[in-house]
């Protein structure tokens, strides 16, 4: 059974830490005013929220207290931040 848990964990962790780059690579590419434009917090802090958030996620995982928080700051991002910033970028008239 803790053969299975383990592996669950894993792929948990690995899960979360494909999002979080996903995440951090979106961002780096995005022009800077683009955040502001959008009334978000300014790229340099979504970087460092999203870097921090990786960084926890390796070293503690995703199931821990911290680890349930910096997923929940990527889900924020790619929910909220990234559907906006890539309108404002592309006009919002993309399929």
């Amino acid at each position: 059974m803790n053969t299975i848990l383990f592996w669950i964990m894993t792929a948990l962790q690995i899960f979360g830490i494909g999002l979080t780059v996903y995440a951090i690579v979106h961002a780096v590419r995005q022009r800077s005013d683009a955040f502001t434009a959008v009334d978000k917090l300014t790229k340099p802090i979504w970087l460092g929220i999203l870097l921090v958030s990786l960084l926890v996620i390796l070293a503690m995982g995703v199931l821990g207290l911290l680890g349930f928080i910096a997923i929940i700051a990527v889900g924020i991002y790619l929910a909220d931040v990234k559907p906006r910033v890539d309108d404002i970028q592309h006009g919002g008239s993309r399929w």
